[in-house]
C-alpha cells in the first residue's frame, strides 16, 4: 500500500478504512467522530485495552471492531487504508513506526514525538516508504486562527510587530493522569500539551523562529510538571510571538491580542468546537452551524481604542472547521492532495519546543 489510492477507494461507497489506536480524550471525543463525519472515510477499528471504553465505542459507532492490542490491528494491516494514533504521547513515536513499517498511512495526534529529531526520522521513514504521516494540528482550524489569517490575508492589521496568544485554564487541583505525569518519558505538562498548539500557530502565521526565551513553573500543590509556561519566540520577519499556557490563572486574558502598524485585532473566547464535539454534537451536512459563534462573542479590530468598552469595530468570527482536516487527509489519499500538516512542519515546532525547556531551565534565549 501507497501513501496515494485510486480508483474508488475513498468514495461514499468504498470508504477507507481507518483504524484508532487509542480512545481516550483525544481518540473518542476528537478522532472518531471528526472520521465518521468525512465523506470517504470510515472507522473500522478502534484499539483500546479498557472494556468500558471497547462497549463505548461499540455504542457510539455500531459497525467499529473493538481489538485490545495494537498488534490485533497490525495483523489486519491489509484490511486498513490509515492508522490515527491517538494514543498516550509516550507510545506515538513506536506505533507511528511500526504503522508506517506496516505499509499504512498515518495521522499522529500531537506532538508526533517528544523531540524534533524523533519526528524527522518518522518523515524520513514515510518518504522513504511512500506513505503519508500527517499530524492532527486541529487548532489551526480553529474559529479564531482561520478568523485572523483573513485579516492578516487582507492587510487590516498591517505589519505585525506582536502576537500574544493564549490557552489559559483555572484548575487549582492536578487531575493527575500521563499528561500531568512528572515521568519525562510521559511526554506530560503544558507546554508539549497546549504549547504545541500555541507554536505551531505562531510558525503558521509569522514562519521561522530565529531565538525562543521561555519560563516555566510548577505552581499547584502536589503538581509534577509545568503547569504554569511562557515562551516568547522571535520570528525569523521580525514579528514578537508571546505565548501562555497554564492551568493556574485565575482571571482570563483575551485569546489573541494582535497588534500591528494599522491596527490591532482582540478576540477573547475559546472556540466552540471542542464543547460541541465533548457535548456530543457531530459536525455533518445536516450541521449547518457547526463552528459558528454568536456576534456577543466577535473579536474587534481597531486602534487606539479598547475592546472592552466597544471600542473598535467588531470582526464577523469565521466558523471553525476541524471536519476540514480529515477531508483534506482523505483527499491526499485517494487524489494526491497536499498534506494538511506535514511532518517536517511538526519537527519544526518541536525545534521550539525544545528551545523552550531548556531557556526555561537554564534561563538563557536560545538561538536557532
Amino acid at each position: 500500500m501507497t501513501g496515494t489510492t485510486t480508483g474508488a477507494a475513498g468514495t461514499a461507497d468504498t470508504p477507507l478504512r481507518v483504524g484508532l489506536v487509542g480512545y481516550g480524550l483525544a481518540g473518542s471525543v476528537f478522532h472518531a467522530p471528526l472520521i465518521t463525519a468525512t465523506e470517504g472515510l470510515a472507522l473500522d477499528t478502534v484499539v483500546t485495552s479498557n472494556p468500558e471504553r471497547q462497549r463505548q465505542a461499540r455504542a457510539e459507532f455500531p459497525d467499529v471492531r473493538p481489538v485490545a492490542t495494537p498488534d490485533e490491528l497490525f495483523d489486519r494491516a491489509g484490511d486498513l487504508d490509515l492508522v490515527v494514533i491517538a494514543s498516550p504521547n509516550k507510545t506515538h513515536v513506536p506505533l507511528a513506526t511500526a504503522a508506517l513499517k506496516a505499509g499504512l498511512p498515518v495521522v499522529v495526534d500531537k506532538p508526533v514525538a517528544g523531540t524534533a529529531a524523533e519526528a524527522r526520522e518518522l518523515a524520513a521513514l514515510a518518504d522513504e516508504r511512500g506513505l503519508l504521516l500527517s499530524v492532527f494540528q486541529n487548532r489551526r482550524w480553529d474559529n479564531d486562527f482561520l478568523t485572523l489569517r483573513k485579516l492578516l490575508a487582507e492587510g487590516e492589521l498591517g505589519d505585525v510587530w506582536r502576537f500574544e496568544s493564549r490557552f489559559e485554564r483555572w484548575r487549582p487541583q492536578p487531575k493527575g493522569g500521563w499528561r500531568e505525569s512528572g515521568d519525562p518519558a510521559e511526554i506530560g505538562g503544558l507546554l508539549y500539551d497546549l504549547g504545541s498548539h500555541l507554536v505551531d500557530q505562531a510558525l503558521v502565521l509569522f514562519g521561522p523562529a530565529v531565538s525562543v526565551y521561555a519560563e516555566s513553573d510548577i505552581r499547584r500543590p502536589g503538581a509534577e510538571t509545568d503547569d504554569d509556561t511562557f515562551i516568547a519566540i522571535t520570528h525569523a520577519g521580525g514579528v514578537r510571538s508571546h505565548l501562555y499556557a497554564t492551568a493556574t490563572t485565575a482571571q482570563l486574558g483575551p485569546r489573541f491580542r494582535v497588534l500591528g502598524s494599522k491596527a490591532g485585532y482582540v478576540k477573547y473566547g475559546l472556540d466552540p468546537q471542542e464543547a460541541a464535539l465533548k457535548d456530543g454534537r457531530r459536525p455533518g451536512p445536516t450541521a449547518a452551524e457547526w463552528g459558528w459563534e454568536p456576534e456577543d462573542l466577535w473579536g474587534r479590530v481597531g486602534a487606539g481604542e479598547s475592546p472592552l468598552t466597544g471600542g473598535g469595530r467588531p470582526e464577523p468570527t469565521l466558523p471553525g472547521d476541524y471536519p476540514a482536516y480529515y477531508a483534506a487527509v482523505a483527499r491526499a489519499l485517494t487524489d494526491g492532495g497536499a498534506n494538511p500538516v506535514p511532518a517536517l512542519e511538526a519537527a519544526a515546532a518541536l525545534d521550539v519546543l525544545e528551545a523552550a525547556r531548556r531557556s526555561a531551565h537554564d534561563g538563557v534565549t536560545v538561538k536557532l
